[in-house]
């Protein structure tokens, strides 16, 4: 019929004009986001996001003078903040270390007061320990040496750290039986261990900015 509306293979798409769709425009801007959307689906569903926790918006400082561990890996990951943001971060795990002189601090700036610094020391005479340790840094330092490394492997086939040690498949990773570093120095977003063992805990609050490094 000559009124009837032209039917085709195609949907009509119109490109401008008032009340006009721009369909065309409208997949551009939601096919990423989708893309996004689906790719951290699949990161949670195969555990590639790094820490099980929303993290803070702060992150903190890490220093010892050693540290000695057993079955390290590392990989890229991200973590979560409360607001869904992704953070890109480089896990480090080992199945068993053992860290002398610990230090950790934080630093938060309060309206009128100003910066409060929270200082925690642990394991001057007798090592902090801990087994399945994962650490999400942003920077890492110190003079490190490897037992039998292995750099640019799968981050998907990792097997000498912590048995969740590992990442998204085709991603950079490296992992050795045994990692030892002295002056360690790291910035991290986050820590989490199965045990954590820390003799000789101290922890001060003070105003002013006080970093372990």
């Amino acid at each position: 019929m000559a009124d009837s509306p032209h039917l085709s293979g195609e949907l009509s798409t119109p490109e401008s004009g008032a009340g006009g769709v721009r369909w065309r425009r409208f997949a551009l801007l939601t096919v990423p986001a989708i893309a996004v959307t689906a790719g951290l689906g699949i990161a949670l569903a195969q555990g590639a996001l790094a820490a099980s926790f929303a993290v803070s918006g702060q992150q903190f400082k890490v220093s010892a003078s050693s540290l000695e561990g057993e079955g390290f890996a590392q990989y890229g990951s991200v973590d979560v903040n409360a607001r869904n943001e992704l953070i890109p971060v480089a896990v480090t795990a080992i199945r068993e270390a053992k860290l002398h002189d610990l230090c950790q601090s934080v630093v938060t700036t309060l309206p009128v007061i100003g910066d409060i610094s929270l200082n925690l020391t642990a394991g001057g005479k007798t090592p902090v320990e801990a087994s399945n340790l994962f650490v999400d840094a942003t920077q890492l330092s110190g003079d490190a040496v490897f037992s039998n490394i292995e750099i640019g492997r799968d981050a998907s086939t990792l097997n000498k750290g912590p048995a969740e040690a590992q990442g998204m498949q085709d991603l950079f990773a490296q992992q050795a039986d045994t990692v030892s570093i002295t002056g360690l120095h790291q910035t991290a977003w986050a820590t989490n261990a199965g045990t954590f063992k820390l003799s000789g805990l101290s922890m001060n609050i003070s105003k002013g900015k006080k970093e372990c490094f």
